[in-house]
């Protein structure tokens, strides 16, 4: 099963160049499934039923997020849809809206596919991310899966890494969200983890992770907060390509790096 799995897709530039680059790979590589971190798709925080609706219709079929997914209250029926196909993260604590994990059923496979937050470098006190995986995937000990597929929304490269080795062996493939910066460290282990620390993002190339780079140095400068704003034009579209061959078991994954116009 050939899945494509899109960073964080920043704002209205980062919608449009997602459109155009599924349609594109959709050309070149025989996709069966597109997941991708939708937490900042709506002006670059949260999600709402628009911004939901045209990500689906651009192809995306699942959506992972993080820490500003809720910035956004339009999106709790999403959440808390029957036929899910928004998580927030597992270890937010107890009385948040929606689900951490479900299974999704993919041409006759069943996907476990889990979303976990870190807690490193990060304001909120979330519950402990390998805590929550370790009761999910006691959970699903028993349960006939063709794969686990697990986006880990961090900060901390350390944290990100740590829970590679955490789940070695148990999930197929863990990729890191939040930085929106792609690393260069995609590669899949001896037990057929496929792991990157972070795919990085969809949104304006010549930015500060997706906003004008004059309103973040302006911020940096000042220490007040910013209204984000984003540069059309040029955009980075980062993602990555999983081969997935078994519940525990990625052949590959290949980092995808294009640069696409969202005018």
């Amino acid at each position: 099963m050939i899945i494509l799995v899109i960073g964080d897709i920043t704002g209205r530039p980062g919608r449009t160049v997602t459109a155009k680059a599924i349609q594109q790979l959709k050309k070149e590589h025989s996709i069966d499934l597109v997941i991708a971190n939708g937490e900042n798709l709506a002006h670059g925080t949260g999600m709402t039923p628009r911004t939901y609706d045209e990500l689906r219709e651009a192809g995306v079929d699942f959506f992972t997020s993080g820490n500003h997914i809720l910035k956004k209250l339009e999106v709790i029926p999403l959440l808390e849809a029957k036929d899910v196909r928004v998580l927030r993260p597992l270890n937010f604590p107890p009385g948040n809206p929606g689900q951490g994990a479900t299974v999704l059923s993919v041409g006759g496979k069943r996907l476990l596919i889990v979303n976990l937050i870190g807690r490193v470098f990060m304001p909120q006190h979330y519950d402990c991310p390998f805590r929550a995986i370790d009761a999910l995937l006691s959970e699903y000990e028993s349960e006939p899966l063709d794969g686990i597929l697990v986006d880990f929304h961090a900060e901390a490269t350390s944290e990100k890494i740590a829970m590679k080795h955490y789940l070695d062996g148990r999930v197929a493939a863990l990729w890191g969200t939040h930085t929106h910066v792609p690393t260069a460290d995609a590669d899949v282990t001896s037990q057929g983890l496929a792991y990157i620390t972070d795919v990085g993002m969809v949104g304006p190339k010549h930015s500060v992770i997706g906003v004008k780079a004059d309103t973040i140095i302006e911020s940096l400068l000042t220490q007040t907060s910013f209204k984000a704003d984003y540069e059309e034009g040029e955009c980075n579209f980062n993602a990555i390509l999983l081969n997935l061959t078994g519940r525990t078991r990625c052949e590959t994954i290949q980092p995808i790096l294009l640069t696409l116009s969202s005018l």
